[in-house]
């Protein structure tokens, strides 16, 4: 029964890498409405929220990690990747830990990571760049980091509900 449960889980696991990769190209497809640089709707979070709530971290870290890796060489190159991972990273991170707490909804969950998120791509700009003055952006990214992640949030809580006959 073990590798019958092993295997349904690897088969959803490919299938959740295949629709977040698909939901990246979306995003890169998409204009952006706003001119300000660097704000995204992060709707390849829904497809990893979904993973970590349904899968676990264990199997969500590849996923996200895999989806960054194939939509970086793909789509964007290899500098965007950097700043993706790093991004990606301190928000699996963050949603990780506040997942574990059982005192945030995944709405909370997608906020905090969309938020983390941002913060780890703003780390990596002043890294690369040598310079703090990037964090004057912070407060416009902190902001539609809380309105995208809570976005994507309830797209996730409603997406969860209508799944819970498919685990």
């Amino acid at each position: 029964m073990r590798s019958q449960i092993d295997t349904n889980k690897l088969t959803v696991s490919a299938l959740i890498s295949s629709l977040a990769l698909i939901m990246s190209y979306v995003e890169f497809l998409l204009p952006m409405p706003m001119p300000i640089p660097g704000i995204k709707l992060g709707i390849a979070n829904l497809a990893i929220l979904i993973a970590l709530y349904k899968l676990g971290a264990s199997y969500a870290l590849p996923i996200n990690l895999l989806r960054i890796a194939i939509a970086g060489l793909l789509f964007t190159g290899l500098f965007s990747t950097l700043y993706a991972a790093s991004g990606a990273l301190l928000s699996f991170a963050v949603m990780i830990f506040l997942k574990n707490t059982d005192k945030f909804s995944i709405v909370g969950v997608s906020m905090a990571g969309s938020v983390a998120h941002n913060l780890g791509q703003l780390l990596t700009a002043a890294f690369v760049m040598s310079t703090p003055h990037l964090f004057y952006y912070f407060p416009i990214l902190l902001f539609a980091g809380m309105i995208t992640g809570v976005l994507v949030g309830i797209c996730a809580y409603e997406l969860l509900k209508r799944l819970q006959k498919a685990f």
